[in-house]
């Protein structure tokens, strides 16, 4: 029963990360990019860091070289370029730094995309104290500060406004004037780094090359007319760690130096011309030959020339919408992992999806039967990317380095140009400050949402909602202090909505309107509890726990054909995974909306989706980490309108003196009128540091008012009723429940959750229901027949709440962020302040109740909690699930 986020929360193994703390000097040692695999068993999967692919992006924690190496040297958005498979280079594209050439076996596999390639559930730890390092022998190495400066000398100051936390080395890029990355090309021969230096375009290009004096690394340069003079600090290393010789070749206009603490650094003077020069670095001596200059940049050719064939699944259950089920490629010649986060349609007949280990793959053939669907790959080398989408036929992706337009410039079917749109916000090395989700304004503009869990320094944009100009030249805070958001736009009239997660807080899933830099209401553990900065903008809409515990990405049905749901909004629940439906209140502003299930056939995690432009019809995409129902690791399905009843209703709005519904069917009038097939109960949360909140009715006490229908109405339309309920008041939840049928006679069940922060009026007239008084004389609740005490019911008590995602019942904590219920109960447990305790009931009762009064060792992780379910379950629920847990032996 411990909440979980989607993306968010963790701990590593004890056998990686005694793996990932095995260094030897400088550099980490021992740990190859299988290393993880290797503890785990075989995978089915090959590397992450594929040999042939010449970069990969990452973190790199360089801070740990030894003495006399760059203090503090780390970088949240680097390029790690795979030299010859021995030979690496990161480049720092907010520095424009090369900030470490080392040689050895790559980065220790420690992100999260790496830690749980070949183990789906593993998960990197919040904060940044262990982050990806270099494996092997370092080379050279640069501090924080810029890689290219004006003028001859080379400051080694870092001229980045602070962030919140000064120490926070994730400022983001330099000032626009100053200098910007523009692309990775790849070429024939690699990859070429473009960037611009005070308007100086500067190409770039890093080889590695084998002689008889030993191996070389090559920097070779094209940089463009220049009005002033250019320097670049190459890097440098420690006296201790012995010499390295280096080499100039190429134009007189550039002029090698060493500097007194051996920083190593060209000049290049004014010119109106173009200059190419290169250096060489060895460690064996000076190089054996002159280095070479940048080459000719011709694309690549095919990289994966073999397309994947799969096909679909039509579903039948359901009569109005039903999942037809998609087999993804990952079946492939490449052993690739495939994790798809998110999918976009650049064109009628061509879908682009992007998985969490920055591979993108374009499909065709998804529509009608699915009997025949294409794939191929496109890109790769993305920085764990969670979300894609297409503008003007172009595919555009936003990771933890930015948003990146990939060219297919020779039409190949394959990337070869990775275009930097825009990295003008900041980003930290943060495990948890994913780069949760991007969707486009009408006017073009990027909408991006960024995770919010911190468990070390703050940066400037952790939590936040950011609209990034269509150029990408600027960026503005739409919205912040949230946890771990999912932001959506309507690409017509461009209101942005978002979802957060349960935690710390936040104390159930809120959906917010998200305008005007307003903060929501999320403090990371770092600050004073319960000291907000700003006002509170409160959700337009509560969803409980129970109903979704996490909640992920919108889609708005804009342009669909979905029938009566097009134009609403869907949310994507991926903790138990189906779609939920957000219909707004039209007689109201944009601030109030009703919450109902559309669909929990789904059999993946689910975090995004997109409407194809071809059938109309919604694609959903998605893969499991941890936290979720979901037996799929990855999965794609579509949603399709069958064009049968939709049972669902239209209209769902709370009054001061009971309830209207719409349906889209007619009723059965004698069913329609019984008060006894309707039900509500509503209750409020409290904000607090604790995870989650229990259920408080209007008079504070724990638990939920029940609300008894005193009678209904049907309107001569036959498909509108109204309730009326004695008491209606303003609460942060309001569950209501019908139990009806058509007038063909096909049962209509569900229920709905509002948020009525106030209540109007029922004019019985303007609703078409003519003069009414609506009767409210309290009538007598229906007695419910108590169900039984007893371990098989708590476990059908522990599956509709979603505890057995968060707690396995047969040992395992791979995906799991709660421990154990197999003999677990009677236990010894030891608890994060020392002391153990015995799991008896007692103990138990109270882990159910108050999460935060004895929690074990191992469990104390600040972005995964469990919320209290006092006042949501009754004291018989409590005990059967106890039952539950001792039976687990």
């Amino acid at each position: 029963m411990r909440g979980a986020s989607s993306i968010a929360a963790g701990i590593v193994v004890a056998a990686v990360a005694a793996l990932a703390g095995r260094t030897g000097p400088g550099l980490a040692a021992g740990i190859t990019a299988s290393a993880q695999n290797a503890a785990a068993g075989p995978s089915r999967w090959a590397d992450f860091v594929e040999p042939d692919f010449p970069f990969f992006s990452s973190v790199l924690d360089a801070r740990r070289l030894g003495t006399g190496w760059p203090d503090g040297n780390l970088t949240p958005r680097a390029l790690i370029l795979n030299l010859n498979g021995n030979l690496w280079a990161a480049f720092d594209i907010d520095l424009l730094r090369v900030a470490a050439i080392w040689s050895g076996s790559g980065v220790t596999p420690v992100s999260m995309a790496q830690t749980s390639y070949h183990n789906a559930g593993e998960r990197a730890p919040i904060g940044q104290g262990r982050l990806p390092q270099p494996i092997g022998t370092p080379w050279l190495a640069n501090g924080l500060y810029p890689g290219w400066q004006v003028g001859t000398a080379v400051s080694r100051i870092d001229p980045r406004p602070p962030a919140p936390d000064p120490e926070e080395v994730g400022r983001g890029p330099l000032a626009p004037d100053y200098g910007r990355f523009s692309a990775v090309h790849l070429t024939t021969d690699g990859v070429v780094l473009e960037y611009v230096v005070r308007d100086t375009g500067i190409e770039e290009q890093l080889v590695a090359r084998s002689t008889g004096a030993g191996a070389t690394v090559e920097r070779r340069f094209r940089v463009g007319p220049r009005r002033e003079p250019l320097s670049v600090a190459l890097g440098g290393r420690p006296t201790s760690a012995g010499p390295i010789h280096a080499t100039l070749a190429g134009s007189s206009a550039a002029s090698l130096r060493r500097e007194a603490d051996g920083l190593l650094v060209v000049r290049v003077e004014p010119g109106d011309a173009p200059v190419s020069f290169s250096v060489a670095f060895g460690l064996d001596g000076p190089p054996a030959e002159p280095p070479s200059l940048l080459s000719a940049t011709q694309p690549a050719a095919v990289r994966w020339p073999p397309t994947v064939r799969t096909s679909g699944t039509l579903g039948t259950a359901g009569p109005a919408f039903v999942v037809d089920r998609i087999r993804i490629p990952d079946d492939n010649p490449w052993r690739r992992n495939v994790r798809f986060a998110d999918i976009a349609f650049p064109a009628p007949d061509r879908a682009a999806l992007v998985t969490f280990d920055g591979d993108v793959w374009t499909a065709t053939g998804l529509d009608g039967d699915l009997e025949r669907i294409t794939w191929r790959r496109f890109a790769s080398g993305l920085h764990e990317p969670l979300s894609i989408v297409a503008r003007d036929g172009e595919i555009v992706v936003f990771d933890r380095n930015g948003i990146w337009r990939l060219d297919d410039t020779d039409g190949n079917g394959e990337a070869d140009r990775h275009v930097l749109v825009a990295n003008v916000f900041a980003q930290t090395a943060e495990t948890r400050e994913f780069p949760m989700s991007m969707r486009l304004a009408p006017d073009g503009a990027f909408v991006i949402a960024k995770g919010g869990l911190i468990g070390g320094t703050r940066g400037r944009h952790n939590g936040s909602i950011l609209r990034v100009e269509p150029d990408g030249s600027a960026a503005t805070v739409l919205g912040w202090g949230l946890r771990q958001p999912f932001a959506s736009v309507h690409p017509v009239t461009g209101l942005v909505t978002a979802s957060d997660q349960q935690g710390n807080y936040v104390p159930s899933t809120p959906l917010h309107i998200i305008r005007d830099g307003r903060y929501y209401g999320f403090l990371p553990e770092s600050l004073p509890p319960e000291e907000y900065p700003a006002p509170i903008t409160e959700p337009f809409v509560w969803i409980p726990h129970a109903v979704s515990a996490s909640a992920a990405g919108q889609v708005w049905l804009t342009g669909s054909r979905m029938g009566p749901i097009d134009d609403t909004l869907v949310l994507i629940n991926y903790y138990r995974p189906g779609l939920l439906l957000v219909r707004f209140d039209p007689s109201a502003p944009p601030d109030r909306a009703v919450v109902t299930s559309l669909t929990n056939e789904l059999t993946f995690a689910p975090l995004a989706g997109a409407v194809n432009p071809d059938d109309g019809q919604l694609y959903v995409a998605g893969f499991r980490i941890w936290g979720t129902d979901a037996g799929e690791l990855s999965g794609l399905a579509r949603v399709r309108y069958t064009g049968a009843p939709v049972l669902l209703p239209h209209v769902i709005r709370a009054t001061d003196t009971g309830v209207l519904l719409r349906f889209e069917v007619p009723l059965d009038p004698e069913a329609a009128v019984d008060p006894g097939n309707y039900s509500a109960e509503r209750w409020n949360y409290r904000r607090t540091p604790a995870y989650g909140s229990p259920h408080f009715r209007l008079d504070g006490s724990r638990g939920q008012d029940a609300l008894v229908p005193s009678s209904a109405y049907l309107a001569p339309d036959g498909r509108s009723v109204f309730v009326g309920i004695p008491d209606m008041r303003p609460s942060m939840q309001l569950r209501v429940g019908w139990s009806l049928a058509t007038a063909d006679g096909e049962p209509i069940d569900g229920n709905a959750y509002l948020s009525p922060s106030s209540l109007g009026p029922f004019d019985s007239v303007a609703e078409g229901f003519g003069p009414l008084e609506v009767d409210l004389r309290p009538r007598p609740a229906t007695a419910v027949a108590a169900r039984p005490v007893t371990a098989e019911e708590g476990q059908r008590i522990a599956t509709r709440m979603g505890c057995l995602a968060c707690h396995s019942t047969d040992g395992s904590v791979t995906g799991r962020v709660g421990p154990s219920w197999f003999r677990l109960a009677d236990s010894e447990r030891t608890l994060i302040d020392g002391r153990t305790r015995i799991a008896d009931a007692g103990y138990l009762r109270e882990s159910i109740l108050d999460p935060a009064a004895s929690v074990a060792r191992g469990f104390d992780q600040a972005d995964a909690g469990m919320p209290s379910y006092a006042g949501v379950l009754n004291d018989a629920e409590i005990e059967a699930i106890i039952l539950y847990i001792q039976s687990l032996k």
